[in-house]
This record gives structure tokens, sequence and C-alpha cells, in this order.
């Protein structure tokens, strides 16, 4: 059977419902400190300078290119155990490029989104990943994921967001634009690019 359009009105009805799931937090950032500041708090208590330690590591192996962002978002994976193939972006290149091609996702299967990242120089609070799925044109979704506070490393961290559901029936099936957007308490736009999810009914369709 071939796969039906939904009309503006079911898309404006779905954008009105996923509206009424979001919700907003009250929630103050604590005043900004650079790590050389949070180190030298405290230096008399033995317990917390430990505790410090462990959280943040060993800042003097730390080794970053002063020429790097403190932020890099490298890769976005979606994690799906019954994807034939591994459905990855590479953050690090053409983000231009995503706008022309699409991930296959077969409707009805559970998957996660993973952001892979590091964190250079500072601590950065309050990370937040933000995706925003349009179908034809029109705003139908909005998710603000927290990712959470990190200290610099050399090594990459991972986020994974809860796992999901993808739509499925005759009207799901069909492309959607998603924006995303990797960010903070601060506002800063650490990344921004788009994408496009193609819902189909089976993997090789």
């Amino acid at each position: 059977m071939a796969e039906q359009d939904p009309t503006p009105e079911q898309l404006a009805a779905i954008a009105a419902e996923n509206r009424e799931e979001e919700s907003s937090v009250n929630y103050k950032p604590p005043a900004q400190k650079t790590l050389q500041e949070i180190q030298q708090l405290d230096q008399d208590d033995e317990s917390l300078r430990k505790y410090k330690e462990a959280l943040l590591g060993n800042v003097s192996t730390t080794v970053a290119d002063p020429n790097a962002p403190n932020v890099q978002v490298t890769k976005l994976t979606l994690v799906c155990e019954t994807a034939p193939l591994p459905l990855t972006l590479d953050l690090t290149g053409d983000l231009e490029g995503f706008k022309k091609q699409s991930f296959v996702l077969k409707e009805g299967v559970e998957y996660k989104i993973k952001i892979s990242f590091k964190v250079n120089r500072d601590i950065v609070s309050g990370l937040k990943y933000v995706q925003q799925t349009y179908r034809k044109g029109v705003k139908i979704d909005k998710t603000d994921y927290m990712v959470g506070s990190y200290g610099p490393r050399p090594e990459e961290y991972e986020f994974l967001t809860p796992l999901e559901e993808a739509p499925k029936g005759m009207l799901a099936r069909g492309t959607y634009n998603i924006k995303s957007k990797f960010t903070d308490d601060d506002k800063h736009d650490h990344l921004s690019w788009e994408w496009n999810l193609n819902i189909k009914k089976e993997w090789k369709d």
C-alpha cells in the first residue's frame, strides 16, 4: 500500500500535543569559575581536596590544543540493536552535507541517541542537547536533554538519551528534518547541525 502523507491539520495536531508535553524548568546556573579557582578553594580541607581531585582528575596532565574550542562535539550515533549497519554522523567535518542525506530507521524500533564530545580546558556546567523535529516544514516536536557538567580530560565523554520508539504507521512514514544544538547554562552554542531521519516500513524498503 502506498504511503500517505499527513495533512497540515494532522501535523498541527501532533505539534500541539507535543507542546503540551514540554515543561519549563526554573533553573538558575551557578556563577562561572575557572578550573584553577575551583582547585584553590578549600585547600585546607583534605577530604574535599581529594574529592575534587577524584572528580576533576589530575589537571596538570590534561593537554589541549589552545586553538581548539573548550567543548568539541565529535559524533552523533543512533544506537539501535536491530539496525543492519552503524548509524553515525561525524560532526568534525562538513556539516552541510548532512542536509542532503538521511538515516533510514525502521518504524516502531527502539533506539537511543548517543552524543560524543570532549571538554578541553575549563569545566562547563549545564550542558544540554536540544533537538527540534520538523515534518514538511512544520515543527512537530522539541526535546531538551540535560547532559550535565563536565571537567576537561583527554578522553571523550558520551551521553545517551533515554530509550525512544520510532514512529510507526502509514502516516508516520517519511522524512523528518531534525535541528540539533549542543549548548549550556551560559547559552553558548557549541555546535548546531541539521540532519534527516527517514522512517520506513523496513530497513531496506
